[in-house]
């Protein structure tokens, strides 16, 4: 046996006894442990001694510090590429397995696949609008300190009702009259888009992407390079002079492509055949809403006679962007394109474009594009790109979940993704891009597909409820405007009126609150006073302390029975809605996928405003200013 065999082995010695150097004779094993430890103790001598050991040692005691098992010891601080926030409007959670056999490889399944998800992810606050949403996704607060409290609120000092990014002192960069008015001005915190831009003293790129303003502005944040949304005016991406004074050369060209009219030129068919839609409810039911022209909301929808856009003979209704490639490996571009042409039809009606799965193909086209011109994720620094998907959102209200246009348009999302992923690996390099995807709520089932198989559900009138309060209030304290607006599922009093009349603001919200209790699908109602004077660590109570900011929000707030929401289409109910704080709302997909993550799953409850605290862990950046989640420690082991 080797010198060095005999020091490792644990075979028993019993024969011999050897002389250490000191000339005392010991047992074998003695001197095996002897010259154990005095080789240990030369090798710490040396390890102290050398220049690197105090910089490794602080560095590897910060990360220990901080809890990831992601060292950070290199000498160059590692980031990803890239990182792809993806927002899908209205997803709920039970969409990701409720699709799962119809989901191609590339989209969903991948994310799955390769990624972490967070299966017990929700909202931890109401109401639960698109504008809250992306805010608290991208700040890590809730509405009590962010300050978006709904895409609408009422704004007592000017006597008004104001829109979620609504912003009169810019102007449209590209688009129709107050379309382009919009900025984050609005949202009391920063984001994490933001918090990358001064980690990196803004070198970093962050560009915004969604059809609806406020899920590209608010993500994009307060100090974004730009941020893009669709204007159905035009059919362009456009954006605002809080970001730019002029459109860049490349969303130039791509509005000239005039997808929009392309993508609307062509009929909505299902991408499999009919019957095999087995997931959702039959296709021509009472609970769904057709669009305007249509006799019934059944397929195939005839988009070119609805939006008065020229139907096109070509078969393939995926324009596709420029310089793409496909995932066959070709090249999109030199797919045979409808004419410049029918983008300029007489008086088309481009806004029914994001009320079509087409909506998600533009948003995808554009993403891609910007990848490219801006080089997002190949350059020397992290980007970010904050890219929602509204077409869901849009369809899910007209149609409700269980509708097979739904399924179809998510069906159709799957592709997307894949399409988004490919062109990452392509362009990025695969991994290289730190990938999350999320909702921004869920939804609740159309109250009549529920009754229809014997389940609770209903519906309330705001008007009605609004005309309710205001007879009674006149009733008991005489004439005037006692009701200000009802919105968000709050009331908000004419404080004005009852200082003029003598009665006390308290008095006056207990007295709607009594009103409130007692009318159908109300589980209960609180006024702002007893919101503020309590705290809540869990339950409904929670949920609506998390959602007030005093300063925009109303006197009394209500609460309705599960099932129940507020219908646009009072007394029918088509299609569905959003915002309470029960389940089917607030229960969303997480899933983060890509750059350092490992593949796993946690049913851990998690919120949706830890998911800036984790990006930030990511990206070793200071979190947001409000921010009030924590890094999910289990994706970043």
């Amino acid at each position: 046996m080797s010198p060095a065999a005999r020091l490792y082995s644990t075979r028993p010695q019993s024969e011999g006894a050897a002389t250490p150097c000191c000339g005392v004779s010991l047992p074998l094993h003695s001197l095996t442990r002897f010259l154990l430890k005095k080789i240990f103790a030369l090798v710490l001598a040396a390890s102290l001694s050398s220049p690197a050991f105090a910089q490794t040692s602080k560095s590897r005691t910060a990360s220990v510090a901080n809890g990831s098992a992601k060292k950070n010891t290199a000498s160059v601080l590692v980031r990803p590429q890239l990182v792809v926030g993806i927002v899908v409007d209205q997803m709920r959670y039970d969409y990701l397995y409720r699709y799962w056999q119809k989901f191609g490889a590339g989209g969903f399944k991948r994310l799955l696949g390769e990624g972490f998800s967070f299966e017990s992810c929700h909202y931890n606050y109401v109401p639960t609008y698109t504008g809250p949403g992306h805010a608290s996704i991208y700040t890590g607060a809730t509405p009590s300190v962010n300050g978006i409290v709904g895409n609408n609120w009422f704004e007592r000092e000017a006597g008004k009702a104001t829109y979620v990014t609504e912003d009169k002192t810019v102007q449209s960069v590209g688009g129709t009259g107050a379309a382009g008015q919009q900025s984050p001005r609005h949202m009391m915190t920063t984001t994490i888009t933001d918090e990358l831009r001064l980690a990196t003293n803004f070198r970093s790129k962050v560009i915004g992407v969604c059809i609806k303003d406020r899920g590209s502005i608010l993500p994009a944040g307060h100090s974004a390079n730009a941020a893009y949304w669709y204007d159905g005016g035009n059919g362009n991406f456009i954006s605002s002079t809080f970001y730019q004074k002029a459109l860049p050369d490349w969303v130039v060209k791509f509005n000239q492509r005039g997808l929009a009219a392309k993508y609307l030129s062509q009929p909505w068919n299902t991408l499999r055949p009919l019957a095999e839609y087995t997931e959702s409810a039959p296709d021509n039911v009472s609970w769904e809403a057709a669009y305007k022209g249509e006799a019934n909301p059944v397929f195939p929808h005839d988009l070119p006679s609805i939006s008065g856009v020229p139907a096109a003979a070509r078969k393939d209704n995926r324009p596709g962007p420029a310089n793409q490639t496909a995932a066959d490996g070709k090249n999109a571009s030199a797919t045979p394109q409808v004419g410049a042409s029918t983008a300029n039809a007489a008086t088309p009606n481009l806004g029914l474009l994001p009320s079509t799965p087409f909506g998600n193909s533009i948003t995808t086209d554009l993403a891609l594009e910007a990848i490219r011109a801006e080089q997002l994720g190949q350059r020397d620094i992290t980007d970010f790109l904050a890219l929602s998907y509204s077409s869901t959102d849009y369809v899910g209200h007209q149609f409700g979940p269980n509708s097979i246009e739904v399924e179809d348009t998510y069906l159709r999302l799957d592709q997307e993704l894949a399409r988004l992923f490919n062109y990452l690996d392509q362009t990025v390099g695969r991994g290289q891009a730190l990938v999350f995807l999320t909702a921004d709520h869920g939804a609740a089932h159309s109250p009549e597909f529920l009754r229809a198989h014997s389940l609770p559900a209903g519906a309330v009138g705001t008007s009605v409820m609004r005309d309710t309060l205001q007879n009674r209030l006149v009733r008991r304290h005489g004439p005037g405007n006692w009701i200000l607006d009802f919105e968000n599922q709050q009331v908000y009093l004419n404080r004005q009126l009852a200082a003029q009349k003598n009665v006390k603001l308290a008095d006056l919200a207990e007295e709607v609150v009594q009103v409130m209790v007692h009318q159908p699908g109300v589980s209960r109602a609180l006024t702002a006073e007893d919101i503020q004077k309590s705290h809540w660590e869990s339950g409904t109570l929670m949920y609506l302390e998390n959602g007030y900011y005093p300063k925009r929000c109303g006197d009394v707030l209500v609460v309705l029975e599960p099932g129940w929401y507020e219908s646009y289409t009072y007394p029918a109910s088509k299609g569905t809605t959003h915002g309470a704080s029960w389940a089917y709302d607030t229960h969303v997909p997480l899933l983060f996928w890509g750059w350092h993550v490992k593949h796993g799953e946690s049913v851990a409850p998690v919120n949706v405003v830890d998911i800036a605290a984790t990006v930030a862990r990511f990206l070793h950046i200071q979190e947001p200013s409000g921010c009030s989640g924590v890094p999910l420690a289990e994706v970043l082991k």
